[in-house]
């Protein structure tokens, strides 16, 4: 299926997405209530319940918000960036390494 007809399905669909896509997240932590042994934790945090549901969402928040810092920092370029003519581009800086003969 194409991609982008997937995101449109979904998107104009978005009633029954979210309370699906609730639904299993919530069957997601009640099986880690009943089906993860958290004997062998290695730290007494690990002991909560949906301590690492908590921590892989904290964890991807942080991957976005970093991912946007990074973006608006400078890596991103205007989108007419290519599309430039080159005259008016800015002229490349010459170095030249031979002394100039006057």
């Amino acid at each position: 299926m194409n991609l982008v007809r997937l995101i449109e399905y979904l998107r104009n669909h978005l009633k029954t997405v979210i309370p699906v896509c609730l639904a299993v997240l919530a069957l997601l932590v009640i099986g880690d209530w009943f089906l993860v042994d958290k004997e062998h934790a290695h730290t007494p945090i690990e002991h909560y319940f949906g301590f690492w549901s908590a921590f892989g969402f904290i964890g991807c928040v942080a991957i976005i918000l970093v991912s946007k810092w990074f973006g608006h920092a400078g890596i991103m370029k205007r989108e007419d960036y290519y599309e430039t003519a080159p005259e008016e581009q800015p002229a490349p800086v010459r170095n030249s390494t031979k002394p100039s003969h006057h």
